[in-house]
């Protein structure tokens, strides 16, 4: 990871600027609208409560990076399935994700890799700021900033393992993984740095997001700040995808019961401050109120902080209309009927589906869902199906179906059927998550095939678990500057 004194200095400078930018929608906080400074020497920005809020600021700005989770991360995940067809061929839109052909080279590997190893750089600056500049600040205020830096770390670390290390389920996490990097580095001194194994870095991730959900506040000031604010519950929902990610049940089961402790519908939060619950309308979640409950983690987006044009996932869904979605894809299964509310987030253009979960035009400002209610509750339903407990899943699994479709009816084949439910709720997760970024981590995860997919036009072939391309490469300014890796 190649960092220079000389750009550090001029990152705390633009962090502690784009500071007030990133939270502009959280006016109920007022630490969230401190007037940025743009001149501060590396040796002073923890010298005020205001300029360590910037920092925090800048680790979920870093997060939103274009090519992370301002949007685009989930487009290329999604890409690597079969739901999507593509149409221009565009290497800035996706296209190598598409047709599993990234190089180290590519644009989107550079461009992922270095938002998220800032992400981790600005954490790990925060945790060790924190640590050797007591009482700045209050103690509980440092704890729970720490709290935040952990869990957006362990997020990042994560996106990167599934994305450049092998599946945990292969080997156990044998395999190496990325190089784990915990110290704050404002220097190239530390740039050579063995990687660790995929099951170093899961460790790593599980432990942050356990010492978050410690440190963490349970909610915040406003339904938009438990949106875009990281809280005890966006560290428990996380720990059920990383369990989930490496097949350990019981351990999803642990998390889930803390969000969802009923056995069957209405299911809903009850011990922390945030009640968590599905909402009666899905396009209500993408079109006006980006902070119901169900939102556990949200970027968000303003008019003086979005993407726009071809780092706009919006843009290149919604507008561009450089892919739609596969007929005989997910978008043709007869789990998603046509009366299914979900429906309602495509659209239909010359003959096509579109799809439309980020449907705003220029300047984009839907915001980009990191982590929902509903995949708490599908993390829970495959979980509860792996173990036996089939009536506890498919009370989770028709929750999340028929609040978008509330006729519908799974066959007592399905319920009944371990590895029918299972398929099913497979399923479920390509209906109710789709464009949110889960298929490629999904087929990786369960260790499948990376389907063939195109039209007459543009084709791809199948991508195997033994095949070099199953797994994106390193980033080549990586390999340029760590003699290690």
């Amino acid at each position: 990871m190649k960092i220079d004194l000389k750009s550090y200095r001029k990152s705390v400078a633009v962090v502690l600027l784009l500071s007030g930018i990133l939270f502009t929608s959280c006016e109920n906080n007022e630490d969230l609208n401190i007037a940025p400074e743009t001149t501060v020497s590396d040796k002073d920005i923890f010298k005020t409560p205001a300029r360590i809020e910037g920092l925090v600021n800048g680790i979920y700005k870093a997060l939103k990076g274009a090519s992370l989770y301002g949007g685009r991360i989930l487009l290329y995940q999604d890409q690597r399935g079969e739901d999507f067809i593509n149409i221009t061929a565009n290497n800035f839109t996706g296209y190598e994700s598409w047709n599993n052909s990234y190089s180290s080279g590519s644009n989107d590997i550079n461009n992922l890799w270095s938002a998220a190893y800032t992400t981790i750089n600005n954490a790990n600056i925060l945790i060790e700021g924190l640590a050797v500049n007591p009482g700045v600040v209050t103690e509980q205020k440092a704890k729970e900033y720490i709290g935040e830096a952990k869990l957006l770390r362990a997020l990042a670390y994560y996106t990167l393992v599934i994305s450049y290390g092998q599946p945990y389920n292969k080997d156990a996490g044998a395999s190496k993984g990325v190089p784990l990097r915990l110290k704050a580095e404002t220097g190239a001194a530390n740039n050579d740095l063995a990687r660790s194994s995929v099951a170093e870095i899961y460790a790593q991730v599980l432990k942050d997001l356990n010492e978050a959900e410690a440190a963490l506040p349970q909610s915040y000031s406003s339904a938009e700040l438990n949106t875009t604010r990281v809280h005890v519950s966006t560290a428990i929902a996380l720990k059920t995808r990383v369990y989930l990610s490496m097949n350990n049940w019981a351990k999803v089961i642990e998390e889930a019961v803390k969000l969802a402790p009923q056995t069957q519908a209405p299911f809903s939060t009850t011990a922390s401050d945030v009640k968590h619950a599905l909402q009666s309308d899905i396009t209500v979640l993408f079109s006006s109120n980006y902070t119901t409950v169900e939102s556990i983690f949200s970027i968000p987006m303003s008019t003086l902080d979005s993407y726009t044009g071809q780092s706009s996932i919006a843009y290149i869904y919604n507008t561009n209309l450089e892919y739609y979605l596969n007929p005989t894809g997910i978008l043709g299964d007869a789990q998603w009927r046509t009366t299914d509310n979900r429906r309602n987030l495509t659209r239909t253009v010359s003959g096509k589906q579109y799809f439309k979960k980020y449907a705003k035009p220029s300047p984009f400002l839907d915001y980009i869902p990191v982590i929902r209610y509903s995949e708490v509750l599908l993390n829970y339903a495959e979980a509860a199906a792996k173990t036996g407990n089939l009536t506890l899943s498919a009370n989770l699994l028709k929750a999340v179906h028929q609040r978008s479709d509330a006729s519908y009816v799974f066959a007592t084949t399905v319920t009944s059927d371990q590895n029918q439910l299972i398929d099913a709720i497979w399923k479920e997760r390509r209906i109710e998550l789709l464009g949110e970024g889960f298929r490629g981590p999904d087929l990786l995860r369960n260790l499948q095939v990376l389907p063939a997919k195109g039209d007459s036009k543009l084709q791809t072939p199948a991508v195997t678990p033994s095949d070099a391309n199953y797994i994106f490469p390193p980033a080549n300014t990586e390999l340029a500057t760590n003699k290690l890796y």
